[in-house]
């Protein structure tokens, strides 16, 4: 049986191996994961022991439980796991490692259960083969909906190894450019309405592009010109069915009224039992008297 070092060795290995995605068994593992550590984290238990506990419910076919343990190894060094991410990152992609990053950072104000749920919905995108360009999008969301830092965020997307390189050349112009420029003027200009729209003109194509959205990529990006970013994605959602990205989850109050509700049921319980003492028979105030607090005699006054 291989030791605990010897599967640190197959699972660790230099950043620059990251250059394949991982067989579909290996993201419905991962899906498998962030979703049972999204279902019992609102249990308000340590992620050191949520690891403990869901490692053992992992196919063992997988490289997911030897993951999870030099996840749990870093976790119980340092409280935090995403430097150990960084460190696989051959299974781990870039954007993953971010999320959980940001959720993990002490100033920041984005949710652990939010980013297990986006990572959820990613590993599951991944298992059933999704586009790529639904990929792009999905993470994008994902950024503008939380208000996640962009330079890190798009630089991590583009380190992906799904994406080829005219697909990092686009991002990592977009990058630099967002904030600048208007997002659907810049999809449109990659996608394949507009190079239509070129070719119909008699205009030359040359220099222009990579032409890497679809047509109705494009058209919805020039219907939504000027508009706010989420009405883009959500369009793209329902037209060509991309994932949507989880709403972040409200706070549960219910923890702190529950126990409110109960300390003035039994207020108002007190109170109507003394009215009915008092129209029975009168209040009897005297067993609401307390002793005396008589001083303490010494024995010469005795």
């Amino acid at each position: 049986m291989p030791s605990f070092l010897s599967l640190q060795t197959q699972i660790v290995k230099p950043p620059s191996s990251a250059t394949q995605t991982l067989e579909r068994a290996e993201y419905i593992e991962q899906e498998h994961l962030f979703k049972l550590l999204g279902d019992r984290v609102v249990q308000q238990m340590a992620m050191q022991d949520l690891l403990e506990q869901v490692h053992y419910e992992l196919s063992a076919s997988t490289r997911l439980p030897m993951a999870v343990d030099f996840l749990l190894t870093e976790l119980k060094h340092s409280g935090t796991m995403s430097p150990a991410m960084t460190r696989l990152t051959h299974y781990f992609a870039p954007f993953q490692t971010y999320l959980v990053s940001e959720a993990e950072r002490d100033t920041g104000k984005f949710d652990m259960r939010v980013a297990l749920r986006i990572l959820q919905i990613e590993a599951r995108y991944r298992a059933d083969d999704g586009c790529r360009n639904g990929l792009f999008f999905f993470q994008f969301e994902a950024l503008c909906r939380n208000r996640l830092r962009y330079d890190v965020g798009l630089g991590a997307i583009a380190k992906d190894p799904v994406y080829d390189p005219p697909w990092v050349k686009f991002i990592e112009r977009l990058r630099f450019e967002i904030g600048f420029i208007d997002l659907a003027d810049y999809l449109f200009l990659y996608s394949e309405e507009y190079r239509e729209r070129l070719l119909q003109a008699g205009e030359s194509i040359e220099g222009k592009g990579p032409f890497l959205l679809g047509r109705q990529e494009g058209r919805i990006a020039f219907a939504t010109r000027g508009q706010d970013p989420l009405f883009l994605f959500s369009a793209l959602q329902r037209h060509l069915n991309y994932p949507a990205v989880p709403r972040p989850i409200p706070p549960d109050k219910t923890r702190d009224e529950i126990p409110l509700l109960m300390r003035r049921v039994e207020r108002l319980e007190s109170r109507l039992q003394l009215m009915e003492q008092e129209n029975r028979t009168g209040i009897d105030i005297t067993k609401f008297y307390g002793k005396p607090n008589l001083p303490v005699q010494d024995d010469d006054t005795k």
